[in-house]
């Protein structure tokens, strides 16, 4: 998960947020950061008083939680990357293999560790699978519609969502994902999330 992290702060800066700035002004970037961590600040909120606040945890602590709770909280995860996928297709021509990698890398711990929390709490292997198909489907309409709503808008208002989903990305990063590395791993943390950060610099710069 440190590992991933690292990836995704790198995509977030380098395929984000230097993106967004060289396209409008800082401050609306800013603006739309600030904007998209109060969203997500917000909706992961209220997802966790419904039961969804421990989606990621490999603990079995999801024991208690809402089943569609944990799978809206997943899909709050994986809306604002799949919208910056569909609006980079609109952007470039096609998807940014650096963002997609981090994406993946970030993701794969996330769902291995949500996983085995949910086998520990005893949950059925087929409602995990159900669980993961509707987050992958809520995923896939997401990046559709990054596509299709702003294949006709001007490069200004694609950068204010760029800021916006750095912002969601960054606020999920701090509150699920580090800390639950730290909390397992403790300080190998700081390792793996600069060991993450090269991995995902070095496959932008290829």
């Amino acid at each position: 998960m440190a590992f991933g992290a690292g990836a995704m702060i790198s995509a977030v800066a380098y395929e984000l947020v230097l993106e967004a700035v060289e396209t409008a002004e800082l401050l609306r970037v800013a603006f739309a950061m600030a904007l998209g961590s109060a969203t997500f600040f917000t909706g992961d909120l209220l997802i966790g008083q419904f039961g969804g606040s421990k989606r990621k945890s490999s603990s079995g602590e999801q024991v208690e939680g809402s089943p569609l709770a944990i799978v809206l909280g997943a899909a709050l995860d994986g809306v604002p990357e799949s919208i910056i996928v569909g609006l980079s297709i609109v952007v470039t021509g096609g998807a940014s293999v650096s963002f997609v990698a981090a994406t993946f890398l970030s993701n794969l711990p996330e769902s291995m560790a949500a996983t085995s929390g949910l086998t520990s709490a005893g949950w059925p292997r087929s409602r995990i699978r159900l669980l993961w198909l509707a987050v992958v489907g809520v995923s896939v309409l997401a990046g559709a519609l990054g596509y299709a709503l702003f294949t006709s808008q001007s490069a200004s208002t694609g950068a204010l969502v760029q800021g916006f989903a750095a912002g969601a990305l960054l606020t999920m990063l701090a509150d699920t994902m580090m800390p639950e590395a730290f909390q397992f791993a403790g300080r190998l943390v700081g390792l793996f999330t600069v060991a993450g950060f090269i991995a995902a610099l070095a496959i932008a710069g290829a």
